[in-house]
């Protein structure tokens, strides 16, 4: 299971038109305007550099 759906911080106030991620032990990543057409399936170590990349 994982935890809550979240926008990405760069996407639009307005309309559908981001990427959505959720993580735990796991990082998942979905496109919104399709939330059922797959999700991607990422180590939590491999999501890292792209948090320590938007501080920089």
């Amino acid at each position: 299971m994982h935890a809550e759906w979240r926008k990405s911080t760069f996407s639009s106030p307005v309309g559908d038109d981001c990427v959505e991620v959720s993580y735990s032990t796991e990082v998942h990543l979905r496109d919104s305007k399709n939330p059922d057409g797959g999700t991607l399936h990422l180590p939590a170590s491999s999501w890292a550099p792209h948090l320590l990349a938007r501080t920089e």
